[in-house]
């Protein structure tokens, strides 16, 4: 697939605050977390930047925010389709992934833990540029493996600038996060999703459950540009034949300077555990992606899930 044409406009203030928080529009003000902060503190600033949204939803119409979407729309299409003169465009939208795996100490407790992820949660409602997030502790841990994972979704690259020099989230870092873990890797990627509200701000009950499953790869220096990029393509395509299984699926090779370790990335949103079993165990992933053409070319794998709780919901 080729980018043949891309319209592409810069987000205004309102335009940016407005598209942070959409959900649906309710007919009354809803206060949606994926974890509800136990901090008191955490949670009044929260549902008061929440209120500070609503009363700006209700001021605006549902055409305005499909106007906006035709300004900023990035159209995808192949040249066969494109020679045929019948192209069935599919109109995707450009995001920006970021992941960071935590390994943390034997001797953290459970009060340590949560106040840690509510603390990385709430970072969503201390900045603007961030559409989607989902955190939780690795299930089957390995030894010497990592023990959380935090996934995030930006707008654009310069939102996630400035999420590594947010004032909040260093202060996160240093307080909730180092003096309780002593590794922690970041990778990050740009991808594309369908190009609607739902998929790319991950609203409604697809993404209130499920499974987050992590994928990051160093390949070998001599496969990238050519069979490391046909290996993750591979991947995109099977993912995509999968949709009972698979909510949404993202790839892309890590552009974080500060953390080489690994090449590319992957986040799958698989609709429940038992998915999950099942494509990893498939034979169309074991042997058409995974064994011949992902594997063979990597110096270097690490793959995690954790589960995804149900969104709650608290009428204010």
């Amino acid at each position: 697939m080729k980018i043949c044409g891309r319209r592409t406009q810069s987000f205004t203030p309102l335009t940016s605050t407005l598209m942070n928080c959409y959900i649906n529009i309710p007919s009354k003000p809803l206060f949606d977390f994926s974890r509800k902060p136990s901090n008191p503190q955490l949670l009044f600033a929260a549902k008061r930047r929440w209120n500070r949204y609503d009363v700006l939803f209700r001021g605006i119409r549902r055409k305005n925010l499909g106007s906006w979407k035709m300004r900023n729309q990035t159209f995808v299409f192949s040249a066969s389709e494109v020679g045929n003169g019948n192209a069935d465009i599919v109109k995707k939208r450009k995001v920006v992934e970021h992941v960071c795996l935590l390994k943390a100490r034997e001797d953290m407790s459970d009060e340590v833990e949560k106040d840690m992820l509510d603390y990385l949660y709430t970072t969503q409602y201390q900045m603007r540029g961030i559409v989607a997030i989902s955190l939780g502790r690795i299930s089957d841990q390995e030894l010497g493996k990592y023990t959380h994972a935090v996934y995030i979704r930006f707008q654009k690259n310069e939102d996630l600038s400035k999420f590594y020099e947010n004032p909040f989230y260093v202060g996160v870092l240093k307080d909730r996060v180092f003096p309780y873990c002593h590794d922690i890797v970041n990778v990050d990627y740009e991808s594309e999703v369908e190009d609607d509200i739902m998929p790319i701000f991950r609203k409604g009950e697809e993404f209130n459950y499920g499974v987050e499953f992590v994928l990051l790869i160093a390949f070998d220096k001599n496969s990238l540009g050519g069979p490391a990029e046909d290996a993750m393509a591979a991947l995109a395509e099977l993912t995509a034949a999968f949709p009972s299984l698979i909510v949404q699926a993202t790839k892309g090779s890590n552009f974080n300077l500060n953390n080489v370790e690994y090449t590319h990335g992957a986040v799958i949103r698989f609709r429940s555990s038992e998915a999950c079993e099942t494509f990893l165990k498939s034979s169309q992933y074991n042997d058409q992606v995974w064994g011949s053409k992902i594997q063979p070319i990597s110096e270097k794998v690490i793959s995690v899930h954790y589960s995804v709780d149900p969104v709650g919901t608290e009428l204010m």
